[in-house]
């Protein structure tokens, strides 16, 4: 009988772990670092008051339109001033902040509210 590393249990789950580690370490980084969106985490509102979306710092967001609170959710990613949503139906956008207190997104401007 040949004997290899894959013969023994506990060997084989050594180098299965030394793979996926392998792995993990190469795949470049999909979530923003936490610096990017920390920046604009908090209630950002359409000029009008219509549209308030919070940013949380779960990286999940909250809109709500009008009268109808969670209105739409879902999660968001920030990538220097770029900001993605995928909303929990399916639905995706994005934005730019064109500075720290507008963001620009879905063609309306929306702006920090302290």
């Amino acid at each position: 009988m040949m004997n290899n590393v894959f013969s023994h249990p506990a060997m084989a789950l050594v180098l299965a772990g030394s793979v996926l580690a392998a792995m993990a370490a190469a795949r470049p980084a999909l979530a923003a670092t936490p610096t990017d969106a920390s920046r604009y985490h908090g209630m950002w509102v359409t000029a009008d008051g219509h549209i308030r979306q919070e940013l949380l710092p779960s990286g999940r967001y909250d809109e709500a339109r009008g009268t109808r609170q969670s209105a739409y959710q879902g999660r968001y990613e920030v990538r220097g001033n770029r900001i993605a949503y995928w909303d929990d139906t399916g639905f995706t956008a994005d934005g730019v902040f064109v500075n720290p207190d507008e963001l620009h997104h879905g063609g309306m401007v929306f702006y920090r509210r302290k």
